[in-house]
């Protein structure tokens, strides 16, 4: 197989109050289907909780207009910390979630927030969600069900690197986010929200676009990551003296269409996997879905998930779940069973 991911199924936002959250990203962008809202205990991410097992509840949330969902995280105990300081674009980590939409100004208006153009030339607006997490709402052409819709989910991320070489070693080269859309360095207009139009950085926009590899590939859409490093300032690292779980985006996760394989790629090229959930069985328990994660670190420590998708909850009621675990293919499932994932959805 030449491809080993499919696109990003979802980033983990921590958060204090997931009911809260989930309410605002259903709300803002249409994010209105908990796929799976369940609590339980991170009983193998030990090594990125100091030790302790926290117990947290975590939604799932999707639009089905397409693109990956956001992963509402509340850790229950022990307590979710925030950065003492407020994280920089250049800031190592995930800075920013790219939110898809199709019509930028529209979105804007409503929001009654600016719109911007990125260095491709297109418009894009910046925003924070309620818990005062960056947001970027780009433009994308990849949808699943728009159904009017103007916004979907997670196109990708803004990672703030220390060095984009090696970084792009990772992104690029590992994970095959291989589309090379630019790569700058020098002050950037665009930046003007956040305040940094007069620093330096060294900007780089990898994308991977649609294709039919994987079962849910026409839902999650095209994938977009930016690398941006900054050039005269010493960046702080976002996670610092904090735990995975703790407040803010605590991981991206790509849907992955064959974990052996790519766990044999990622460890050739010195990105050993760090957590495996395999070691408690060839499917882990999710709650109401189950699969195979892992993860590794890039470079800076940034935390990259992935997820083999075994079982899917569709209509919970009667105990109807898709059965990934033993099909035979990678070629997309059909567009109306897909769409049975939306049957949940929350009115706003």
């Amino acid at each position: 197989m030449s491809e080993l991911i499919s696109g990003i199924q979802q980033v983990g936002i921590g958060v204090k109050n997931a009911q809260d959250a989930f309410s605002w990203y259903n709300r803002t962008f249409g994010l209105n289907v908990p796929l799976f809202d369940d609590v339980a205990e991170a009983t193998l991410m030990t090594r990125y909780t100091k030790g302790n097992i926290r117990q947290r509840r975590a939604i799932l949330a999707l639009n089905m207009a397409g693109g990956g969902g956001a992963e509402i995280w509340q850790s229950n105990s022990p307590a979710p910390l925030a950065a003492n300081f407020e994280p920089q674009i250049g800031d190592l980590g995930i800075f920013a979630v790219k939110i898809k939409c199709s019509n930028i100004e529209q979105f804007a208006d409503k929001q009654q927030i600016k719109t911007s153009i990125s260095p491709e030339n297109k418009t894009f607006s910046w925003i924070k969600d309620s818990y005062g997490n960056q947001l970027q709402v780009v433009q994308d052409d990849s949808w699943f069900r728009p159904k009017g819709s103007i916004t979907g989910g997670v196109l990708g991320v803004v990672i703030g690197v220390s060095d984009i070489d090696k970084a792009l070693n990772l992104y690029q080269n590992v994970l095959q986010i291989s589309e090379l859309v630019y790569d700058k360095s020098g002050i950037f207009e665009d930046l003007k929200e956040l305040n940094a139009d007069k620093k330096h950085f060294r900007r780089v926009l990898l994308r991977k676009p649609m294709n039919n590899n994987g079962a849910f590939s026409r839902l999650l859409g095209n994938v977009e990551i930016e690398l941006i490093q900054a050039l005269d300032s010493t960046p702080k690292t976002i996670f610092e003296d904090r735990s995975w779980g703790d407040l803010g985006f605590i991981h991206v996760c790509f849907d992955t269409l064959d974990m052996d394989a790519l766990k044999q790629k990622c460890t050739e090229n010195g990105f050993p996997f760090t957590v495996d959930s395999k070691v408690n069985g060839e499917t882990f328990d999710m709650g109401e879905a189950g699969g195979r994660f892992t993860y590794l670190e890039d470079p800076d420590g940034t935390l990259i998930e992935f997820v083999e998708t075994h079982r899917v909850p569709i209509l919970k009621k009667i105990g109807w779940y898709l059965n990934l675990k033993k099909r035979k293919t990678q070629r997309p499932l059909p567009d109306w069973m897909v769409s049975t994932m939306g049957w949940g959805k929350v009115k706003a």
